[in-house]
């Protein structure tokens, strides 16, 4: 299994336009923004910072750190042992493939890479 290093960080956030114009004041420029109040912001050619607005009545959960992976092909990708696979590579409606895995203290971790074809 190789990872090629951090691709994102998705954050949850209760006011998507205040966390926005907070990474903004670091440096990040607005890529896009969707009309469901998240949007991906990026620092140059470093890794981008995907943030989404959850509802009030629940609680952003901690950020998730997003490892880029060459090939999420089945066949070549396999995590060692040790690493739990919580969820296997599935498309996602971005296009990219994605697979959740947990580490021996129970943190969630995303591998993502590009989608086939």
């Amino acid at each position: 299994m190789t990872t090629e290093g951090i691709e994102a960080v998705f954050l949850e956030t209760h006011n998507w336009g205040k966390a926005a114009r907070f990474f903004q004041a670091l440096g990040f420029d607005l890529e896009f923004a969707t009309d469901h109040n998240s949007g991906l912001l990026r620092n140059g050619d470093g890794p981008y910072v995907f943030v989404a607005e959850v509802p009030e009545d629940r609680e952003p959960q901690e950020p998730r750190i997003v490892l880029k992976v060459a090939d999420a092909d089945a066949d070549a990708f396999r995590p060692g042992s040790g690493v739990e696979v919580v969820t296997p590579f599935a498309d996602t409606h971005f296009g990219t493939r994605e697979m959740t895995v947990r580490d021996p203290d129970g943190r969630l971790w995303s591998l993502q890479a590009k989608a086939k074809g």
